[in-house]
């Protein structure tokens, strides 16, 4: 007698919705996990956490008082992207455990 196709289906099924649900606590997890990043020797420094989201901006007070908004402004970008890569990066390694250190495209 050959075994119910469907039921391969439903295992998979619950598979994928405990693979679903491993994934949001991981991210829950990694959202409350932060990373710093500088720029200009440490003029900017910006934190960011692993949900993406800029946390935290500090200035150096001399930088304000040159006066050189464009290269504020330019160590301000610098620093948030360094800080948004490394948020990237430590998000992929919290999903090393999940994926069992894979590359799944699209999967951060």
């Amino acid at each position: 007698m050959s075994k119910n196709p469907f039921s391969n289906m439903g295992n998979l099924l619950k598979q994928a919705q405990a693979m679903q649900e491993k994934m949001g606590k991981i991210q829950e997890e990694a959202a409350t996990k932060t990373v710093e990043a500088s720029a200009g020797g440490g003029m900017v420094t910006v934190e960011a956490n692993g949900a993406m989201q800029l946390t935290k901006l500090t200035i150096d007070p001399e930088v304000l008082k040159s006066g050189d908004h464009d290269m504020l402004q330019d160590l301000i970008v610098a620093a948030s992207n360094e800080a948004l890569r490394k948020a990237k990066e430590l998000m992929a390694e919290e999903m090393k455990s999940l994926t069992g250190g894979m590359g799944i495209p699209g999967m951060f």
